[in-house]
């Protein structure tokens, strides 16, 4: 597979935070004996976020000073078939995660499709300042493929939704679609895109093994086009959501106007806020109808907890707001 490159983080930024999104595909034989030594390096570096082992490899969100960030990269470089770890990073003015988890799952991004391998077989990368000229290509398929929420928030032009719920959605959609997108006398050339990367590594890999030549995706993912390509000759409109508590962010990665539903884990905007059914901590229109009554009075005292705790000048050791977000974005 080839190297996807790593960025560094500005050392000029004022900011004290390091954020890294890291991934990397390889084989792990046992990757239970991995978890202890990782998330103790973490720990001893005060990094926070959340981390999955699989057997087909790592993949996670950190966050910490440099230095710390720094000493956990290199433990994880160490690892097998790690050396050339994806890695793109951000600044924070804030730690953006309560926690430090490190997860044993079956895969890092769950498409549950056997045999898809990224490390065999992957689409073509594309560099981020390559990437307008493809997608602006009438005879070029564009597919967002990641979950109908995130598409809401923001997309490249000309991009389809395939309105998924769920990343193991992807391979029944791409079976259902494929006959229109991609019938006789139609174009063949597929260009996709993700947040990061890690999902178009499998998406490229599916549609591969589904038989479909000319499979392309964008080399670092959103993210790294948003760092690397200004604003004014970008194709992107709206901003970026991600899994941690910056919700979204913009070009040059400064973090956007969204807030969360701590309910749901789903990006609100202004119109969303002003809705009857938001209730800060509690619901969103999204959720509303979703929640009972007895779960709706359980976010509401969590909330009330969370504020004490933060005029206090204190960490919520209750809270749990970046619950399960590599799992969302996972899945």
């Amino acid at each position: 597979m080839t190297d996807t490159g790593t960025t560094t983080p500005s050392r000029a930024s004022p900011r004290p935070l390091t954020v890294a999104a890291l991934y990397r595909f390889t084989r792990f034989a046992d990757p239970a004996a991995l978890r202890a030594p990782l998330e103790g390096v973490c720990r001893r570096h005060g990094v926070r976020g959340t981390l999955l082992l699989a057997g087909e490899g790592i993949n996670g969100t950190i966050a910490g000073t440099e230095p710390a960030i720094a000493a956990v990269l290199d433990h994880v470089r160490a690892l097998p078939g790690c050396a050339a770890l994806d890695v793109k990073f951000s600044a924070a003015a804030s730690m953006p995660f309560h926690r430090m988890k490190v997860r044993l799952k079956r895969e890092i991004v769950t498409m549950g499709q056997p045999g898809i391998d990224p490390n065999r077989s992957v689409g073509t990368y594309v560099e981020p300042q390559d990437w307008n000229a493809l997608i602006a290509d009438p005879d070029t398929i564009v597919i967002d493929t990641r979950n109908d929420y995130e598409v809401a928030v923001g997309t490249f032009d000309r991009a389809i939704d395939p309105k998924t719920a769920s990343f193991r959605d992807f391979p029944a959609w791409f079976r259902a679609e494929r006959e229109r997108l991609l019938g006789e006398g139609k174009a063949r050339r597929v260009a996709m895109f993700c947040t990061g990367g890690i999902r178009c590594e499998k998406s490229t890999a599916f549609l591969k093994q589904e038989g479909v030549d000319e499979v392309f995706h964008l080399k670092g993912g959103i993210l790294r086009y948003l760092e690397t390509v200004p604003e004014e000759e970008s194709l992107w409109r709206g901003e970026c959501f991600v899994f941690d508590q910056r919700v979204t962010v913009r070009h040059g990665l400064e973090r956007g106007s969204y807030g969360l539903c701590h309910a749901c884990r789903r990006p609100v905007g202004d119109e969303d806020m002003a809705s009857p059914l938001y209730e800060e901590g509690v619901s969103c229109p999204a959720c509303h109808a979703t929640r009972s009554d007895d779960q709706r009075a359980a976010y509401r005292e969590r909330h009330r907890q969370e504020t004490l705790a933060a005029a206090r000048g204190m960490a919520h050791v209750g809270a749990v707001l970046e619950k399960d977000a590599l799992e969302k974005e996972d899945g």
